[in-house]
């Protein structure tokens, strides 16, 4: 009798078979070890919340994106699509009462209604931390640095972290005074890099001169220190200037602490202009057209929870680590395929070889120790045949 039950997944989930799964599995607890070896504890959170949670400043709230739904009392709940705004309600509610700064870190699947693309499904897993209590430079050095850190524990060896500073571009936009749909332009082209875009806004609402280089220098700064001090240059007499200083001085911290090496500024990262406060930045790798990791400084949004605090944090995409890695499967761990007829002697040297640490498959189905040697090697493991 055919059966009527539905064979397809919906459209940006996936199955992940078990070297997938062991993959993820792997790559989810080197990081959370990294994590841990920096202080940080794990949290979790619930997958559904109400709606308004993440509506409180998530760059990832928007309506759009939400996967919601209505409980029995007709209240209206969401799936997380991502997990910087549980924790802060988390920190504003049951660790409301605790020293700062909290070093917490996560890893957890979040669900967000967007267009698929590679490396992002509706469905993804990520893992991160969050700074909460420390302002200024201090917790924006050890952010960035544990960023590259965890990329490179992460098993990724080519890669880039681009830092900017929305403060910034805020600062820039100010002193264009523009009006509201100009300014909603000009940001949707920087995030997008749409130079294009740009040029048709130059024309449109006739920024020369000063004013157009400035912009400009947004889309197009790209560099080491020479970036800095062109940004300097430029915007040294703007709104922007203590932003800029205060970035600079976290490229300093960074250099002299050895990691200038894998880092870049990008004045055009915006990530989510009305969520982020400060220096924010994201992780590249070559090949993969979207970053594998981002973050930066968000200070308003405790607030929003009733607790005002500064906070910064970063999150990294599990399947995008896998796709830059190129690697679907970890590295065999080994193990004993225990085979014969007397299953009850089986049972019994199975169970003390896992109780050292060792994982065992059973075989009380192959009729010789030819037949189990062939299974044993087909999957990998060492051979051990109780009987005759």
């Amino acid at each position: 009798m055919a059966s009527n039950l539905p064979l397809q997944l919906p459209a940006g989930v996936s199955d992940l078979l078990p070297p997938e799964a062991a993959a993820l599995r792997q790559l989810e607890q080197r990081l959370l070890n990294c994590f841990r070896s920096w202080g940080y504890q794990e949290v979790m959170t619930p997958t559904f919340e109400f709606a308004t949670t993440f509506q409180a400043g998530s760059p990832a709230g928007e309506e759009g994106a939400l996967y919601k739904f209505i409980d029995r009392q007709g209240r209206v709940l969401a799936l997380r699509p991502e997990m910087t705004a549980p924790i802060a309600r988390l920190v504003a509610t049951s660790l409301r009462r605790r020293e700062l700064p909290l070093r917490l870190g996560y890893s957890a699947r979040v669900f967000r209604y967007e267009e698929p693309q590679a490396g992002r499904r509706r469905e993804f897993h990520q893992a991160g931390v969050e700074l909460i209590g420390a302002g200024g430079v201090a917790g924006d050095v050890e952010i960035i640095a544990l960023a590259v850190e965890s990329l490179a524990q992460a098993g990724l060896e080519d890669f880039r972290l681009g830092l900017g500073q929305v403060a910034v571009t805020k600062g820039v936009l100010q002193d264009l005074a523009l009006p509201p749909e100009a300014v909603a332009s000009i940001k949707s082209a920087l995030a997008s890099k749409d130079l294009v875009a740009l040029e048709r806004i130059y024309d449109e609402y006739h920024l020369e001169g000063e004013r157009r280089r400035r912009l400009e220098l947004l889309a197009t700064i790209h560099g080491g220190r020479e970036a800095l001090e062109e940004a300097r240059a430029c915007f040294g007499r703007t709104a922007a200037a203590a932003s800029l200083a205060e970035l600079s001085r976290v490229w300093e911290a960074l250099g002299a602490a050895g990691l200038e090496k894998w880092l870049f500024i990008d004045l055009g990262i915006l990530r989510d202009f009305d969520y982020y406060t400060g220096i924010v930045f994201e992780g590249y790798v070559p090949g993969l057209g979207a970053p594998v990791c981002g973050g930066g400084r968000y200070d308003g949004l405790l607030a929003q929870f009733g607790y005002p605090c500064p906070a910064t944090g970063f999150a990294l995409g599990l399947e995008r680590l896998l796709l830059a890695r190129g690697e679907t499967a970890p590295a065999s761990a080994g193990g004993y395929l225990v085979a014969g007829r007397d299953l009850a002697a089986l049972l019994k040297r199975a169970r003390e070889l896992r109780s050292k640490g060792t994982a065992v498959v059973l075989d009380g189905e192959s009729r010789s120790r030819q037949e189990a040697a062939a299974r044993a090697a087909a999957r990998g493991l060492n051979l051990e045949w109780i009987g005759e």
